[in-house]
């Protein structure tokens, strides 16, 4: 009768821990599902925001052309969203949500200059971290100072950059950061153009690197209102798998 009994507490003790086990996975995955749910929302809210205020115009059938000489359906100027107190509120909301979800625990907030400064700054507010920025080069007077602000050896940083389109310079502002002792878990932006050169430079440093909103959801949410058919959808798709291409099929020169 003992051993019967043992078998049975045994047995039930297995079956509770079973069940816990599947309740953990159960409640993780529908945090995992709240979460991504969330991001969708604020990504497409954000383009929505970027759309609205001009800071992104879509042109597929009469191209922008670029300083490099690039002609492309698409131009950015995501400085205008400082002049919008709710767009800027969404991004850093956003920028927020997405750190915490995809980082964890951050030390330092690193804004990119210039067009990062801004957004680092409202983003450290809102989880309340310091904040530095990073210059393009050192200056070439006083102190020679290319990094503003503190920052300690090991101190886990994220950088802060308004657009990714493909990589260069935010590479860069990282490799900077870690120069000065920082421990840069990766980049977040604003708008990622979503280019195969991006992949592969940041592939190539082994820095992740996310954003709160993507060119393929601009697409989406700009069709959806209206500022494009989707007959257009396959041309603006076409330039961000091969802009060189692209460029040239539309008019573009060769890049040097």
């Amino acid at each position: 009768m003992t051993n019967t009994n043992s078998v049975n507490a045994e047995n039930s003790a297995s079956a509770q821990n079973a069940a816990s086990v599947e309740n953990t996975a159960n409640a993780q995955a529908a945090e995992a599902n709240a979460q991504a749910a969330e991001a969708n929302a604020q990504a497409h809210q954000i383009a929505a925001d970027l759309l609205s205020i001009q800071a992104v115009t879509l042109r597929p059938n009469d191209p922008f052309v670029w300083a490099s000489g690039l002609h492309a359906p698409i131009y950015t100027d995501n400085r205008l969203t400082i002049s919008y107190p709710q767009v800027r509120t969404h991004i850093a909301q956003a920028l927020a949500a997405l750190i915490t979800r995809q980082f964890g625990e951050v030390d330092v907030i690193a804004g990119t200059a210039t067009a990062g400064i801004p957004h680092a700054a409202w983003l450290a507010a809102e989880l309340n971290k310091p904040m530095i920025y990073v210059r393009s080069k050192p200056k070439d007077h006083g102190q020679g100072r290319q990094i503003e602000g503190t920052i300690t050896p090991g101190a886990r940083t994220v950088v802060i950059d308004d657009l990714i389109s493909t990589g260069g310079s935010v590479l860069k502002a990282v490799k900077a950061a870690e120069g000065e002792g920082a421990k840069v878990l990766g980049v977040a932006s604003i708008f990622n153009y979503e280019l195969p050169e991006a992949r592969e430079n940041f592939a190539a440093a082994g820095m992740p690197y996310f954003s709160a909103t993507s060119y393929s959801t601009l697409i989406s949410e700009a069709i959806a209102q209206g500022f494009v058919d989707e007959a257009d959808r396959e041309v603006l798709t076409a330039w961000s798998n091969d802009p060189e291409g692209w460029s040239l099929a539309h008019g573009g020169e060769p890049l040097a």
